[in-house]
């Protein structure tokens, strides 16, 4: 018998240390987002500011009829737009990833708080 009450007077407290653990790893989760989201509109300031050099340098090279170092310059300016495509599907993704992660957040408080 005094099993059976102890369980049922456990069994809440349980599931509530279940639930903020949940809370707490999706807390993690949406501050490892923000992070990578930071990280990545870093990486495309970097990479729109080479785009605007490498530009510059081809226009350059062109005017001054260096064949050579247009070409180079041009391939660069292809590598670096190539990156900055790449970074800017990379924040897409982890700015679902936040949304995302943010909803459970909600959703697990809105279940912690009915307990």
């Amino acid at each position: 018998m005094f099993a059976v009450l102890a369980l049922v007077v456990s069994a809440p407290r349980v599931l509530a240390a279940q639930g903020s653990s949940a809370v707490k790893q999706d807390r993690k989760e949406v501050r490892h987002d923000r992070r990578e989201l930071r990280g990545d509109r870093r990486d495309i300031r970097h990479d729109t500011r080479d785009i605007r050099q490498d530009r510059r340098d081809v226009r350059q090279d062109v005017r001054n009829g260096d064949t050579t170092d247009a070409r180079r310059d041009a391939r660069d300016l292809r590598q670096d737009r190539r990156d900055r495509r790449r970074d800017v599907r990379d924040a897409r993704r982890d700015r679902r990833d936040l949304r995302q992660d943010r909803r459970d957040v909600h959703q697990d408080q809105k279940k912690n708080s009915t307990r």
